[in-house]
């Protein structure tokens, strides 16, 4: 059995071990060690990175009652330095402990139980078993929270029988069954008791803060995501650079940006809105012009004309004289675009002639009845297309 030395001191970093085992798993190498300071997932907590000599350390992960090192390469059984990555680890002490008081307070304070924990890499939640909570529970329930952490309250390891359980007053959920012997405990002074294999900080103080940042209902309870210590910083300091840039890009301040960016969207509705009505117009415009062309095959070609542009004039005219037959083409940033248009009247069917057509134009496309739509490497055998088509 490896000796888990991260359970009697998260805050160590490097350690002397012994690779006592090397194999694979599914083609990954890995390592069992006689005693290790790496994390392996479990418990809502993600596992901890570094290196392992000169390898790195990927993944570490519990298997058949080892706890496996997964590397970026192989090493050989014996003496080796490992050393984990300190923030990773630090962080998720730090959003471990907070979860812990977080669970601690809900039920205390409002008696919602904690159902699920989990730990993200950008965000933590845990799931309460509360169907929904309002802005102003959260803001109480972030409040208390606060007071606990200021409260620097000692975070300190025990161990206990399961039977003891009810006794000392532990919180404890989805224990293994038939689960014996004495189970890890962390116990916060004067508010949790709780069983718990996680890394965590030393003392409430050291979480530094807590934001509770929104809510969503999940299996008939309320998922409650947070941030907690470092990352609350770190996601401050990137909601004021998104706001600098949207202070400049916009030329207003702090409290106005959610008006002036709803006005913004409200004048870019309006303005689409137009454009359509514009576009359908010059469509229809553009149709009755091709419609007066005494032959029977008619073309035009743009610059910068999207899909629907050119299967809009297709109609029209298909519907229009429905004895012509239509080819559009239009160079965009995305390629050639084309589309093959014919009435009821030309006797051909585009879906027929379309695929020659896009041939001769080095594409592909698709369509159905009177419109065959694609892209074109080039315009190179355009009039080549054209005569296929006058001619099919």
């Amino acid at each position: 059995m490896t000796l888990r030395v991260y359970l009697e001191d998260p805050y160590l970093t490097e350690l002397e071990a012994e690779v006592v085992k090397a194999d694979a798993q599914d083609g990954r190498p890995y390592t069992v060690l006689s005693e290790t300071i790496f994390y392996p997932e479990g418990g809502g907590q993600p596992a901890d990175r570094g290196h392992l000599g000169s390898a790195k350390v990927l993944d570490v992960q519990t298997c058949d009652g080892e706890i496996r090192h997964f590397l970026d390469k192989p090493v050989e059984p014996g003496p080796v330095r490992i050393e984990i990555e300190w923030r990773r680890r630090w962080d998720h002490m730090q959003q471990h402990t907070a979860q812990h008081v977080l669970t601690a307070v809900a039920l205390r304070d409002f008696g919602w139980r904690t159902t699920a924990f989990h730990l993200g890499a950008e965000t933590s939640d845990i799931e309460l078993d509360v169907p929904d909570l309002t802005r102003q529970n959260l803001r109480d329930l972030e409040e208390n929270v606060a007071e606990e952490i200021r409260a620097a309250r000692r975070v300190t390891y025990g161990s206990a029988e399961a039977a003891d359980f009810e006794r000392l007053g532990v919180r404890s959920r989805l224990l293994p069954e038939g689960l014996s012997g004495k189970v890890r405990l962390v116990d916060i002074e004067g508010l949790d008791l709780n069983t718990c294999g996680g890394t965590h900080c030393r003392s409430t103080a050291e979480i530094g803060s807590l934001s509770l940042l929104g809510t969503e209902p999940m299996r008939g309870g309320t998922r409650v995501f947070f941030v907690a210590g470092d990352r609350v910083r770190r996601r401050l300091t990137a909601h004021e650079n998104r706001n600098l840039r949207l202070r400049t890009l916009l030329d207003t301040g702090d409290e106005e940006l959610p008006d002036v960016v709803q006005l913004r969207l409200e004048r870019e509705k309006a303005l689409a809105r137009t454009n359509r009505r514009l576009s359908a117009a010059l469509a229809d415009s553009t149709a009755q012009i091709l419609c007066l062309k005494s032959s029977a095959t008619v073309d035009a070609h743009w610059s910068e004309r999207d899909m629907a542009f050119l299967q809009s004039v297709a109609r029209a005219v298909a519907e229009k004289a429905p004895e012509k037959r239509v080819l559009l083409t239009s160079e965009t940033e995305d390629g050639v675009l084309f589309v093959v248009a014919t009435g009821a009247e030309s006797g051909l069917q585009a879906e027929g002639a379309g695929p020659a057509v896009a041939e001769a134009l080095g594409g592909h496309g698709g369509g159905r009845g009177s419109i065959f739509q694609g892209k074109a490497k080039s315009l190179a055998q355009r009039e080549r297309a054209l005569k296929i088509l006058r001619e099919a």
